[in-house]
């Protein structure tokens, strides 16, 4: 059977009385004495004092309204800490008024560091930026201007890295919104300063397909690349590193980039012409084919300023020989300059003098935009 709770010799005249309420849970403590957890009779007494006590619990949550919760959230946790209160009470730690205000103070200053933060940050942090802006408050009190960091630091115990991050902390308490309006701009909000079209994404595209261009390249290629651009070095800076001439580094980009630029433009790019491996950057590479009357040059590497005169001396010996055609395979010749179209030109009118037909077969696309460039496409037609 259920005892109905006893009355107590001096009932709360007001809800708010301390006093009463200090005997209602003193007489509260007694009667439960024996009675287990959670069964109806220990209940009820609770649930009397609990009832009693609203009003206590409602005046200390009002001490925090306006800190920018709603009044209710926070007579809500008042009033469960005011049940853990009841649950908890000794009488003989001292008056049920004094337990139940700190703990009630404690459920709301946790619910302050916890719910109202605008990002979630580690409580060891929060406690620190508290600290910090404790301090910030008392030493300006103090010295009459804003305290610096080191201050700070030497008042809280902490290092000017942790204050500084403690600072950084604090300003994510609570969070700006993009719709406010902006104070240096009227009628302007700040979001108009973050937003806006973002410029790099629309190279995304372009920087994936030159990082797989690349990747096609040959590994000098990329490296002067990679030390031009990337490493901000000088032509003369890169020839000296790499042991080649200014003017090879030179073509060498120049060549790298109108590959890259054609690949970009291409849905099928072309693959690299980079000519074949020769002994020496500085010389060409001429291997001599005969067929009858037909004598085969085949030519690996640069004709420019550096191997120029190489390539007219092959052309010379190769027009004394009793042949009616010459034919230069240029296959792996991935670069040609004015001297060397000036070779090609003494060799087709040496030939002409002699009686042999010069021709020039197998060529790259930047060689062949240099012959016609320089009206010499007659070299390429005569091999049609």
């Amino acid at each position: 059977m259920i005892r109905h709770p006893t009355a107590v010799t001096a009932t709360p005249g007001t809800p708010g009385d301390q006093a009463n309420l200090d005997l209602l849970a003193a007489n509260y403590a007694a009667e439960v004495i024996g009675l287990p957890e959670g069964s109806a009779e220990r209940i009820a007494y609770r649930n009397r004092l609990v009832g009693a006590a609203l009003p206590f619990a409602t005046r200390l949550a009002r001490r925090y309204a306006g800190r920018g919760e709603p009044l209710d959230d926070l007579e809500q946790v008042a009033r469960l800490a005011l049940v853990k209160s009841a649950d908890r009470y000794d009488p003989e730690r001292g008056p049920f008024t004094g337990f139940a205000a700190v703990t009630i103070a404690g459920e709301l200053r946790r619910h302050f560091r916890d719910r109202t933060w605008g990002v979630h940050v580690p409580r060891r942090m929060q406690e620190l930026s508290m600290q910090v802006v404790r301090a910030d408050n008392d030493l300006t009190a103090e010295l009459r201007r804003k305290p610096t960091v080191p201050e700070i630091a030497h008042r809280t115990g902490h290092t000017a890295a942790e204050i500084a991050t403690a600072r950084e902390t604090a300003a994510a308490y609570s969070a700006l919104s993009l719709n406010a309006p902006r104070h240096d701009e009227p009628g302007s909000e700040l979001g108009d300063e973050i937003s806006g079209q973002d410029t790099g994404m629309e190279s995304v595209e372009d920087r994936l397909t030159v990082s797989a261009l690349l990747c096609r390249l040959p590994a000098r290629e990329r490296q002067i690349l990679a030390m031009r651009f990337y490493g901000n070095r000088t032509q003369q800076e890169i020839a000296q590193e790499i042991g080649i001439s200014q003017m090879h580094v030179s073509r060498l980009l120049s060549r790298a980039l109108t590959w890259l630029r054609q690949a970009m433009l291409s849905d099928t790019p072309e693959p690299w012409h980079g000519g074949g491996p020769t002994p020496d950057d500085n010389r060409l590479l001429i291997q001599h084919y005969r067929a009858g009357q037909v004598l085969r040059l085949e030519i690996a590497g640069e004709i420019d300023r550096d191997t120029a005169g190489q390539l007219r001396d092959a052309l010379l010996d190769a027009l004394r020989q009793p042949v009616q055609q010459v034919e230069l395979a240029v296959r792996r010749v991935p670069f040609i300059d004015a001297a060397g179209l000036s070779t090609l030109l003494f060799g087709h009118e040496a030939g002409r003098g002699a009686g042999v037909r010069l021709r020039v077969t197998g060529v790259q696309p930047y060689v062949e935009r240099a012959l016609r460039t320089a009206a010499m496409g007659f070299l390429l037609d005569a091999a049609a």
